[in-house]
């Protein structure tokens, strides 16, 4: 995950790391529900609408497994920009890994097919900056796939207002990932910048010369996650989900706390 520090990294590393491809663990990571089948949608985009022959990947904030199906990962070259040391050396399945800034770190135009960018922009401080750089890095029709947390539901209101050390304790006690929290390890500190709000996303891509060809508000795999570990914790924020949505206008469901988008280079 790639995340603001207050090293400097105007020079950055390059690190070789294993080109071995390891099958994606992202997906299996995600219990049924509506993120795993979106992140399946996601998926049939890619392989349908990328070009048929090798490909070249950026990772902006690379992590220790891959959102992307085996079958393209096996055909790409991978490259990681990632902020955090321990996640660099953590990565197994990129061809390069770069310590570096995805906010300030630039390759020269026209280099990729395809862009990730999945759980990062929210820890972004300067995602207009990011997101300009991972443009201008892509290919004519290249494209852009983003994950991140909705700012406006539940979830994303409760991470943007509580203390870091809850976000710890939930991912500790509620997940049960015994290591959150230590160095490398999520949850990492959440900035929400206007950005990450669907609508302003949008609006800013279609202005800089990208257009949206995938877009899925999902309920959060937290929910389904609670469900299954803590049934009565679940219990009780389903039922304020529930008073919420009935007195927020139709249609609004605040559980949706995730959203998948694809913007393609015009």
């Amino acid at each position: 995950m790639n995340k603001p520090a207050t090293i400097d990294f105007a020079t950055a590393t390059a690190i070789n790391v294993s080109a071995a491809i390891t099958p994606t663990q992202a997906l299996h990571d995600l219990v049924p529900g509506e993120a795993r089948d979106s992140l399946l949608a996601v998926h049939d985009v890619l392989c349908r609408e990328l070009p048929q022959d090798r490909l070249a990947i950026y990772e902006a904030g690379g992590g220790s497994c891959s959102v992307l199906p085996p079958e393209l990962l096996s055909r790409s070259k991978v490259t990681v920009v990632d902020i955090d040391e321990d996640q660099v050396r953590n990565n197994t399945y990129a061809d390069e890994a770069i310590l570096g800034d995805v906010q300030t770190y630039r390759f020269r135009r026209e280099t990729f097919d395809l862009v990730i960018c999945y759980n990062v922009i929210e820890h972004l401080p300067n995602v207009d900056a990011a997101l300009l750089n991972f443009r201008d890095a892509l290919k004519r029709g290249g494209m852009i796939l983003i994950g991140a947390p909705n700012p406006r539901s539940l979830s994303g209101v409760v991470t943007k207002y509580s203390p870091h050390w809850f976000h710890v304790w939930f991912y500790r006690h509620i997940r049960g990932i015994k290591d959150a929290g230590l160095p490398g390890e999520p949850p990492f500190p959440t900035f929400f910048h206007p950005l990450v709000t669907l609508p302003r996303l949008e609006a800013f891509a279609t202005a800089n010369g990208l257009e949206m060809i995938y877009r899925r508000e999902v309920e959060s795999p937290r929910y389904p996650e609670m469900r299954r570990r803590k049934p009565l914790f679940a219990a009780l924020v389903d039922a304020g989900a529930a008073m919420l949505n009935a007195v927020l206008p139709r249609g609004t469901d605040v559980r949706r706390g995730d959203y998948h988008v694809i913007l393609r280079k015009r």
